[in-house]
C-alpha cells in the first residue's frame, strides 16, 4: 500500500500553530515512517507579501491598541460584516491552492488556524473536491471563524470546546476531543537531578521559568525585576525567544541581581526547562499551555492578550491549573505564596495533570492514517 500523504498548514513562523504542525509531523513519522508530509505557511504560500504586511499589523494592534482585537475577536457582527471579504480572499487563493493539491495528491489536510481552514474549505466548495479537511483548534475557546460545512474533523482541546462548537452549528459526529498537539518529547519524564546538572542549576532549589512564547512578548524585564523581592531562595530560568532586543537588555542587567538567573534565547529544549521547574511564568498560548499541563507544571499567568490568551487564561484559572496575575509588578507576591505553600504548588500541578491530553499528536495522527 502507497505511503499517506498529508498536508499540514499553519500561518506565521514563530507560533504556537506552527508547533502544532511539527508536532503532528512528527507523530505521524513516528507511526509510519515512510509517510510523505507537505508542511507549509499557507499565508506565506499564497499572499508572501500580504503576509508580511498583515503581521506586522497584528502585531502593532497586540502591542498599541489590544482593546482593538479584543473587540474584532468573535465579535459575530464583525464575522458577519467581513464574510464577503473572507470569501473574496479565499476564491482569490483557491487557484492556488488546486496547483499545489493537483501536484501533491493529499489522502488529507491538516489546518491548524482558522485562515487557511477556512481557505481550504472554500477550495472544497468550488472545485466540488472531496479531500478530507482536518481543523486542528490550538485555544481553548473557539472562534466563529473556524466554522465551515466543508470540514470533515474538528480536533478540539477539552470537552468545552466541543460543546461550544457544536452549539456553533457543528455537527456532534466531525468533532472528536483529542486535545493540542505538542512535541511527544514533552511526555518524556526526565530526571530532574541530571537534567539540572546539564543546565548547570541547583537542582534542590524552587526553580520559576518565565517565557514569553517565541517571539518572547510580554513585561519579561518586569517581573524578573519583582522576582528580586522574593524573600525565599529561588532560582530563575529566562527565555527571550526570537526577542533579541529583550535578551541584550537583560543581559546587562542579570549580572546585577542577587537571584541565579539563567538566561536563554531562543532554544529546542523547553521539555527539559519544564522538567527542572516548579512554575512557569508563561503567555497563555495554546500550544505552550498544552506541555504545561503535560508537565503537570504550577502555571502563573500575567497580562494575557485580548481573544486567544484571556479566553485560554479564563478556562484554565476556572479548572484551578493556573493563577493570574494583572500587574507583573505583583508577581514575587504570588511566587513568595507557592515556594511557601507546597499545598498550593501541589493543588496547581495536580489540577493541571487532570486537564492534560498527553496523547493528542499522536491520536491525530492515527486518525490521519486511518488506523482510528
Amino acid at each position: 500500500m502507497a505511503p499517506k500523504r498529508v498536508i499540514l498548514m499553519y500561518i506565521s513562523e514563530v507560533s504556537g500553530h506552527h508547533s502544532a504542525t511539527i508536532a503532528i509531523e512528527k507523530a505521524l513519522k513516528i507511526l509510519q515512517p515512510q509517510v510523505e508530509v507537505l508542511n507549509i505557511n499557507a499565508f506565506n504560500y499564497t499572499n508572501p507579501i500580504s503576509e508580511k504586511i498583515v503581521n506586522r499589523l497584528y502585531m502593532g494592534v497586540l502591542k498599541r491598541t489590544p482593546q482593538l482585537w479584543d473587540y474584532l475577536y468573535d465579535n459575530p457582527a464583525v464575522v458577519k460584516k467581513i464574510e464577503g471579504i473572507k470569501e473574496t480572499i479565499h476564491k482569490f487563493n483557491s487557484p492556488k491552492l488546486r496547483v499545489l493539491f493537483d501536484k501533491f495528491k493529499p489522502d488529507a489536510v491538516v489546518c491548524t488556524q482558522a485562515f487557511p481552514c477556512g481557505m481550504c474549505a472554500d477550495y472544497k466548495k468550488t472545485y466540488n473536491s472531496n479531500i478530507p479537511l482536518v481543523a486542528v483548534l490550538t485555544d481553548y475557546v473557539p472562534h466563529s471563524y473556524w466554522v465551515y460545512e466543508a470540514v470533515n474533523h474538528y480536533i478540539t482541546p477539552s470537552e468545552d470546546v466541543t460543546s461550544r462548537l457544536i452549539k456553533k452549528g457543528v455537527p456532534s459526529d466531525k468533532v472528536l476531543c483529542f486535545g493540542i498537539p505538542f512535541d511527544p518529547k514533552f511526555n518524556e519524564l526526565l530526571d530532574r537531578v541530571k537534567t539540572a546538572g546539564k543546565l548547570k542549576m541547583d537542582p534542590n532549589l524552587p526553580t520559576i521559568l518565565i517565557m514569553g512564547g517565541g517571539q518572547g512578548l510580554g513585561p519579561i524585564k518586569t517581573i524578573v525585576k519583582s522576582l528580586e523581592k522574593v524573600e525565599s531562595d529561588i532560582q530563575e530560568i529566562v527565555v527571550t525567544g526570537t526577542n533579541k532586543k529583550l535578551y541584550n537588555s537583560l543581559k546587562r542587567k542579570v549580572r546585577k541581581y542577587r537571584k541565579k538567573i539563567l538566561l536563554l534565547g531562543y532554544v529546542n529544549n523547553i521539555n527539559e526547562l519544564m522538567s527542572v521547574s516548579d512554575a512557569i511564568i508563561t503567555k497563555p498560548g495554546g500550544v505552550t499551555c498544552a506541555e504545561v499541563l503535560a508537565k503537570h507544571l504550577a502555571m502563573v499567568i500575567v497580562k494575557p492578550l485580548p481573544g486567544q490568551e484571556a479566553n485560554n487564561t479564563r478556562y484554565l484559572t476556572e479548572k484551578g491549573a493556573a493563577v493570574k496575575v494583572d500587574d507583573p509588578k505583583d508577581i514575587n507576591r504570588v511566587i513568595e505564596n507557592l515556594t511557601r505553600e507546597p499545598g498550593q504548588l501541589d493543588r496547581l500541578r495536580e489540577s493541571a495533570g487532570a486537564l492534560s491530553k498527553p496523547n493528542a499528536s499522536l491520536d491525530i495522527a492515527r486518525l490521519l492514517l486511518g488506523k482510528c
